[in-house]
């Protein structure tokens, strides 16, 4: 029997920080997808899952900097893709990359990346995803092993390997993103990424040339150490999923754990940022 799906649609003002706030305050009540739009977020929770009480004591929805309304509206499983036809549009980065889902119409770009979004993060509409995309385009790959860690669809998993990296290995905490990830890794026809399943502690005892990391402030803070241990030596760190106030403090973290500042990018307030080890 398909698994139904509520989805809340936030209407935010002002967006930010709200948005942010929101996602990780409904993540803690069992809420695993989300998609932020124009106006604010929709997110998404299994019908059986869902706890009413827990999300009207959501502290941001009492919070009177902001203005938050919503909408309920119950969705079967079924429904999913032809939502994504909808509203998932194809995207061009630096002219040369392109993601696009496999109902449209193919770019005429070096490195065309083929995706079924479903309900993971990661379609590169997002700041964080989109600058990331960016720096794998004009870093160096070639014959490299790369951890991407929070991987979402595996979009940044994937340029990597089109990009030359001959190890790829791909970790989410979350199993509909693992399988969406294990999904879109065959679609684009990758040979050398595996995805896995879990957490930080799946780094342990591993090492790579390249650790991408595009997950939130608080996630790279508490497993920064880990992340450094995972580096080799002159080895590249990225991370994204902050805002720009929050760099000083992420440089000091990686500061604390062997991880030199290279250089950063900004859009629309959010950071990617490039460290050595």
């Amino acid at each position: 029997m398909s698994q139904i799906y509520i989805e809340y649609n936030f209407t935010i003002s002002p967006l930010q920080p709200a948005s942010e706030i929101l996602i990780a305050q409904l993540g803690a009540v069992n809420f695993e997808s989300f998609v932020e739009t124009e106006t604010g977020v929709k997110a998404y929770v299994q019908k059986e899952e869902l706890d009413k009480e827990a999300v009207k004591n959501i502290q941001v929805l009492n919070s009177n900097e902001f203005k938050i309304e919503f909408t309920v509206t119950e969705i079967p499983q079924v429904n999913w893709n032809s939502e994504w036809e909808k509203n998932f549009q194809p995207i061009e980065v630096n002219d040369v990359c392109a993601l696009r889902a496999p109902f449209h119409k193919p770019f005429n770009v070096k490195y065309e990346i083929i995706i079924e979004p479903k309900m993971s993060f990661g379609t590169g509409h997002h700041e964080t995803t989109f600058m990331m995309l960016q720096f794998i385009l004009e870093n160096d790959y070639k014959d490299k092993t790369v951890m991407d860690m929070g991987c979402g669809t595996a979009v940044l998993a994937i340029l990597t390997e089109m990009r030359g990296a001959s190890k790829i290995d791909a970790v989410d905490i979350d199993e509909w993103c693992f399988e969406n990830s294990v999904e879109n890794v065959e679609r684009n026809h990758c040979s050398n990424i595996s995805v896995y399943q879990g957490v930080a502690s799946f780094l342990e005892g591993k090492k790579y040339d390249v650790l991408i990391a595009n997950i939130n402030r608080n996630i790279l803070l508490q497993d920064m150490e880990i992340y450094s241990e995972a580096i080799k030596e002159n080895g590249e760190l990225y991370v994204s999923g902050f805002y720009k106030e929050d760099l000083p403090l992420i440089t000091e973290t990686c500061n604390k754990f062997g991880l030199t500042f290279v250089e950063n990018r900004e859009r629309n307030n959010w950071i990617a940022a490039k460290f050595i080890k």
